[in-house]
């Protein structure tokens, strides 16, 4: 599959209710650490376009995107994907499956739920190995939408991850986003988390104190 004359549209959405810190191991290059850099990286790249707006930023999104578009990536472009997700060759694929299994198991006292898919332009084709090898490490739906209807088809995205994630990220798309012309791949991750912090706020040590705002703005806030 060859994307070189095509328009590919990558999204990411994360619906965030509650964090806990676990600490990182500095020593260990874990896929954790590996994924953590990355999303920073994306995350300074963002910020930098909105430096007004509030960002939050999956690595683990980033990471599952990123992976998705591998096994169809060849020459300089493996290299750079590769080189992003910081394994050689195909090694993302284990890792990336492993906490894919370990964050939506039930074992899993948080609530996840994570879902990928790839929305081409109908009637381009692309290799089964490249859909089957998304199906298999991703759990990633493949579906054909006409992009010479941006209305419709960002309508068909937005409800699906609607769907995926029970309500909880009801928009990811505008139609403004997709190009008529050239649009021939979306690739979409959505993550709703919600868990319990490891350090709670105490509600005795929590006072109303002064807050600036993006735009200079002083609030009251806790």
């Amino acid at each position: 599959m060859k994307m070189k004359h095509l328009s590919l549209l990558c999204l990411c959405a994360l619906a965030l209710t509650a964090v806990g810190h676990k600490g990182v191991q500095p020593q260990a290059l874990t896929y954790g650490e590996r994924g953590s850099d990355l999303g920073i990286q994306v995350f300074q790249q963002v910020v930098s376009t909105k430096p007004l707006e509030n960002v939050v930023l999956s690595p683990h999104g980033v990471a599952s995107i990123l992976g998705m578009l591998l096994p169809g990536a060849h020459g300089e472009t493996k290299k750079q994907i590769l080189s992003g997700l910081r394994y050689k060759k195909n090694g993302p694929y284990r890792m990336l499956k492993k906490l894919h299994k370990t964050l939506i198991a039930k074992s899993n006292q948080d609530i996840v739920l994570m879902a990928n898919a790839l929305f081409r332009q109908r009637g381009f084709s692309m290799e089964e190995a490249f859909l089957s090898s998304n199906k298999a490490n991703f759990q990633c739906e493949s579906r054909a939408l006409d992009f010479s209807s941006p209305n419709a088809a960002a309508e068909e995205i937005n409800q699906w991850v609607s769907n995926k994630t029970k309500g909880h990220i009801p928009s990811l798309i505008k139609a403004d986003m997709l190009d008529p012309a050239l649009t021939r791949l979306v690739a979409v991750n959505a993550i709703y988390f919600k868990g319990l912090w490891k350090s709670r706020f105490q509600l005795e040590n929590t006072k109303m104190r002064p807050f600036t705002g993006g735009t200079a703005t002083f609030t009251k806030s806790p």
